[in-house]
């Protein structure tokens, strides 16, 4: 048999009564889902398998945290920390769990912001608390699979957790597959067409790699830790389900790494084309330079205030000057070419 309330979704503007999301299976095989908080306390005390999705924003939700669960006061304060680091801590009857979920943000123009959002757990022996603020989309399809499929959570509050935190953890993965296209269209604006303005979109490109490495380097910790400490709150058999969690945290690490990579060495060329467009200017202007030299010392000579000036009064000394002047110049590119100082 299942029960099940009208709450279905959740809208952005919930008012301050909103009771959390929550599926509970109970001892006999009953589903119910979205119960109220004064049933949720009984429920606790029943037993069977539960989750409780609690918006942080909503101040009752928040509150069930230490009047329904009793969770520890320190861990129910990191909740409201939007600065809190991704951690793993063990208290007395449950783990606590901080995780970070990253996406691109949509709500803006610039196509490297990165939004972050924080997801906290709270796993027990037969219950899975989870807490963030606002809508998560990892939260949101986690929470569909299970009301379509009940039975999963029958599996373990352990099962429901891996799976909301390898949705949390693939969502690194549509950035990756931006960051590819973002580093092929800089390649081409760098090697094919020069654009000047491309150094500006790979320093954006490259902080945005950075952060992402920033985000993931201590969650890959917490999943190393959930793979292979041993706890009464885990059994080995889950823990190989998050073993596949800390290969996908590595497979993301190597990926961004790759792309550290190849943003420096399109960095590199980049300014090494600046370099060689700037020597070739230097060149050139040193060969205007070089050509300009004997017009500069013939003219000079033949323009000081002498009574008497060799070739000044004859009809073609202006041509055979100008002629002794490129013939001078020519010599002196011809001569510094074969020095290979042009």
């Amino acid at each position: 048999m299942t029960i099940t309330a009208p709450l279905a979704r959740r809208s952005l503007d919930q008012p301050p009564d909103t009771p959390p999301r929550s599926i509970y299976r109970s001892p006999s095989g009953q589903d119910v889902f979205d119960a109220h908080p004064r049933a949720l306390a009984q429920q606790l005390a029943e037993g069977g398998t539960m989750w409780v999705d609690i918006d942080s924003s909503v101040r009752s939700q928040h509150a069930m945290l230490e009047h329904v669960f009793r969770f520890h006061p320190l861990a129910v304060e990191d909740t409201l920390n939007p600065n809190s680091r991704v951690k793993l801590e063990e208290y007395e009857g449950f783990l606590f769990v901080i995780i970070r979920g990253v996406a691109l943000a949509s709500d803006t123009d610039d196509p490297y912001d990165l939004e972050t959002k924080d997801l906290y757990c709270f796993l027990g022996p037969h219950y899975l608390v989870t807490v963030h603020a606002g809508p998560m989309a990892s939260i949101d399809r986690v929470s569909e699979q299970l009301r379509r499929s009940p039975d999963l959570l029958a599996r373990g509050v352990e099962r429901a957790l891996h799976s909301i935190l390898d949705d949390t953890i693939d969502s690194f993965f549509p950035i990756l597959q931006q960051i590819d296209e973002f580093i092929d269209g800089l390649e081409e604006r760098v090697f094919v067409s020069f654009d000047e303005t491309a150094l500006r979109d790979l320093f954006h490109v490259k902080r945005l790699v950075l952060s992402l490495r920033r985000y993931l380097q201590p969650t890959r910790e917490v999943m190393n830790v959930l793979t292979n400490r041993p706890s009464s709150l885990l059994t080995t058999d889950v823990q190989l389900y998050f073993r596949d969690i800390y290969d996908h945290v590595l497979r993301i690490n190597d990926a961004l790494d790759t792309y550290r990579d190849l943003l420096s060495s399109t960095m590199d060329a980049y300014l090494t084309q600046v370099s060689n467009r700037l020597g070739s200017t230097t060149k050139a202007l040193s060969v205007v330079a070089t050509m300009s030299l004997p017009f500069v010392v013939v003219s000079g000579m033949w323009g000081m205030n002498f009574s008497r000036i060799p070739l000044s009064g004859w009809p073609h000394g202006f041509w055979v000057l100008l002629v002794v002047q490129l013939g001078l110049g020519g010599l002196l590119l011809l001569y510094l070419r074969r020095r290979r100082l042009l």
